[in-house]
């Protein structure tokens, strides 16, 4: 059984708050340390991905919230829309258009594998231009187009906004969260169907989300093992083909789900997480430490401002109140011991060796840094 075990140590910092440092530790016995996962968590079928869509469209029905009445975007967009419904504007008319009502806005959406015309999916609306807020807006029928310029869904309705913005007219106001991106769900019809097909295939390949050697020969044996021998093979580390049984001939869909089915137990490389923005360390289950001693100590260093002001003497015809500054600096040293750590055979015996030390988490960023130049650590530190 897979255990999780977090040491949390808070270090100083202001008044106001106290920084934290999670300290997480993933391990297990060897023995049951890998769980068997299945290939629909381990791969994806090739060719079976959903599709990016983008638009640009407007918004209408603001209070007030939407771009800035002059700009010459939102007067040509509005003006072509109004066209495209029967109502010509000359050019003077174009630019006599006070739109404080109506945003331009980014329209993007996602098309799943193999959707078909009619169905929906839902819609994420972004301002492209100066609206403050698209609070209340309605977004007018939108195109929404693939990376092959194809028309693929057709965007429209009312925008959910999490959020709220208000301003006074001095220029003071309050907000919540971000009132400028709104979503409809299921706000854009497909028209045409996507791309793909699964049926006709003499062959399936399996892409693997973490390319490794090691996995990609275990998957196939799995397969071979579950579907006859040589059904599966080993193109490179990151893809597996299969090859489509006569039996399965017609039936590739029934097929792929069975192979998702299939499980295999996951090899991981030993390594160590290293975040230093969240001060958040993952040491790997396949992590291992040699015999090694560490003496660690550290050292505080405190600076305090204080400002001082200092007067001339009384009745003195001469002389200012001047503001001085006055520095105390005091330093506070631990005292290191030399410590002992016998070589450990999981990861979990990394985390008792490790907080024996009594250090803080953050310290043991260096720790890791100097055992495993040391040699005594093997894993591969990692720093995101």
């Amino acid at each position: 059984m897979n255990t999780i075990r977090k040491v949390v140590s808070g270090f100083g910092g202001s008044r106001g708050g106290v920084a934290a440092l999670v300290l997480g530790f993933v391990f297990a016995s060897f023995s049951g340390l890998a769980s068997a996962e299945r290939l629909k968590e381990l791969c994806d079928v090739e060719g079976y991905r959903p599709n990016a869509l983008i638009g640009v469209g407007l918004v209408v029905g603001l209070n007030g919230t939407g771009d800035d009445g002059s700009s010459p975007v939102t007067r040509r967009a509005l003006s072509s829309m109004m066209h495209r419904l029967g109502v010509t504007l000359d050019e003077t008319q174009a630019k006599a258009i006070k739109a404080k009502n109506v945003a331009v806005v980014n329209v993007t959406a996602q098309l799943a594998a193999f959707a078909r015309a009619g169905s929906a999916t839902d819609v994420l609306v972004s301002s492209a231009g100066t609206a403050r807020a698209l609070t209340g807006g309605t977004l007018i029928l939108t195109p929404l187009k693939g990376a092959d310029g194809v028309t693929y869904a057709l965007a429209q309705g009312p925008l959910s906004i999490g959020g709220f913005s208000v301003e006074g007219k001095s220029g003071s106001g309050v907000g919540k969260n971000h009132p400028t991106v709104g979503r409809i769900p299921g706000g854009a019809r497909i028209e045409r169907n996507a791309p793909g097909t699964m049926s006709g295939r003499s062959e399936v390949v399996l892409a693997l989300r973490t390319p490794d050697f090691t996995n990609a020969t275990r998957i196939v044996a799995a397969i071979n093992t579950s579907m006859g021998s040589r059904t599966a093979s080993v193109r490179d580390p990151g893809a597996v083909a299969v090859t489509v049984p006569k039996e399965w001939n017609g039936y590739v869909v029934e097929m792929v789900s069975v192979l998702e089915s299939i499980e295999v137990i996951p090899d991981a490389p030993a390594r160590i997480v290293i975040d230093e923005r969240t001060g958040t360390i993952v040491v790997g289950a396949g992590v291992r430490l040699g015999p090694a001693a560490i003496a660690h100590g550290g050292l505080t260093v405190r600076v305090t401002e204080q400002q001082n002001a200092s007067q001339p003497n009384p009745l003195s015809e001469q002389g200012s109140t001047v503001v001085t500054n006055q520095s105390d600096v005091t330093v506070d040293e631990e005292e290191g011991r030399l410590v002992f750590l016998a070589g450990t055979s999981s990861a979990g015996d990394v985390a008792n060796a490790l907080n024996a030390l009594g250090v803080k988490p953050r310290d043991l960023v260096a720790i890791f840094e100097a055992l495993r130049h040391a040699g005594a650590l093997r894993a591969e530190i990692v720093i995101i």
